[in-house]
């Protein structure tokens, strides 16, 4: 067969990956079916019919200029594929419509034809497997015991909030929860015992927790920490004691506890307006000194 233009352009519009080829200056000069059926039903994306008037370069430059990370990454790897400087260029990128997640990778490489120069822009479609690392990222940051955050997602989630509420001069709430003499109710029930409790207690946490900002975590052995984004102390404390209440209306026996034959819990509890990310230690910090007066104080308490 031929390999006639319009045999080469039958290929390139029969596969799934959108192409787009630009000269030196960013200027488009051929994209395929994909391209064009993308953008024709992605309002975001370049249109599919008005491609000729269009620059790449301009476009990455002008979604940089709006804050997007990865619209000044993939305009500053172009360029360095342009000049020289990288033989090839490779990205990943989120590109989330309001029903669903994706994901692109984007590869670019040279081409050189009849003296000129020009630069072939891949993008496929990674959305599934991204998904997947989602997933196992997900897994990673889940205690496998309670089935709710571990101490890592706890620490990054923290971080972020602590972040949020600065910019926004918010408070964020913090408390660590302490199962009181727990040891004895393993001691005296078994470990399978003591673990169902530990799920218990982690539903009870979790009721308390029911908005984006907000989050409960596995902090170590019978402890437990909550975060209440854009929360004052008086706020945190309700919750806190909405726990307390509903711990004691599930009266998990621990007979030979000095705070009675029921489980029960000590709370240090704080909260401030970060004006700085080293807030994140000062807030732990706090609470955990405020867990210690309620151990001091005679336990099934909240502190301050």
């Amino acid at each position: 067969m031929e390999h006639s233009p319009d045999f080469l352009r039958a290929i390139l519009d029969s596969v799934s990956e959108t192409i787009v080829v630009i000269d030196e200056a960013g200027t488009i000069q051929y994209v395929n079916r994909a391209w064009r059926d993308y953008g024709e039903n992605n309002d975001a994306c370049i249109p599919g019919d008005h491609w000729q008037t269009l620059n790449y370069l301009a476009a990455c430059d002008k979604a940089s200029a709006m804050g997007d990370e990865f619209g000044a990454g993939a305009a500053e790897g172009i360029r360095s594929v342009v000049s020289g400087r990288r033989p090839e260029f490779y990205l990943e990128y989120p590109c989330h419509s309001p029903d669903e997640k994706r994901w692109f990778m984007m590869r670019v490489a040279p081409l050189q034809l009849n003296e000129g120069s020009y630069f072939v822009i891949v993008h496929q479609n990674i959305t599934e497997r991204k998904l997947a690392e989602e997933k196992v990222s997900a897994l990673a940051r889940i205690d496998g015991l309670t089935g709710i955050a571990n101490r890592r997602a706890f620490d990054e989630f923290l971080h972020e909030e602590v972040r949020r509420c600065m910019r926004l001069g918010k408070p964020v709430s913090m408390a660590i929860v302490d199962l009181d003499h727990f040891k004895l109710l393993n001691d005296t029930f078994g470990h399978q015992v003591g673990d169902d409790t530990l799920r218990r207690v982690a539903s009870l946490l979790q009721e308390t927790v029911n908005r984006p900002s907000d989050t409960c975590a596995r902090y170590g052995g019978e402890e437990f920490a909550l975060i209440w984004g854009d929360t004052s102390l008086e706020q945190a404390r309700q919750l806190a004691n909405q726990f307390l209440r509903n711990l004691t209306e599930a009266k998990i026996l621990n007979l030979h506890s000095p705070t009675g034959k029921y489980l029960t819990a000590s709370i240090g509890l704080t909260s401030i307006i970060p004006t700085s990310d080293s807030d994140m230690e000062k807030l732990i910090r706090q609470a955990d000194n405020m867990l210690y007066e309620a151990k001091a104080n005679g336990r099934n308490r909240i502190e301050p």
